[in-house]
């Protein structure tokens, strides 16, 4: 089984991922102001996680890229026990995440043809 990455994938994939690394870039002040987390803490995950959106944005061309990609939507998703509110948005993201691949791979193949 091959995953062939196409160039609407990267595109979707990198819209969505970069959109998530400013949320989750803004996580760690309402983590430290309203969810009273330790500063470190927050500013770990918060941070930490919006360069992993950027670092697998910038792998897209490569199929590590998608899986380090989808692992960030299970991390944004676990980022919930800092910030409630991470559930939600990180499940919306995971979403976009499917669906741009899902609708790229579908919109790529009906133009090949």
């Amino acid at each position: 089984m091959s995953f062939q990455v196409t160039p609407g994938m990267r595109r979707l994939g990198a819209s969505v991922l970069g959109m998530e690394a400013i949320v989750a870039g803004l996580i760690t002040p309402v983590a430290i102001v309203v969810g009273k987390v330790q500063p470190a803490l927050a500013v770990t995950v918060g941070i930490g996680l919006a360069v992993l959106c950027v670092v697998a944005a910038g792998l897209l061309k490569k199929p590590v890229g998608y899986l380090l990609g989808s692992v960030v939507q299970v991390l944004a998703i676990a980022s919930g026990f800092l910030v409630t509110s991470m559930f939600f948005l990180g499940a919306i993201f995971a979403a976009l995440w499917i669906t741009a691949i899902m609708v790229a791979r579908r919109v790529e193949g009906a133009t090949t043809r």
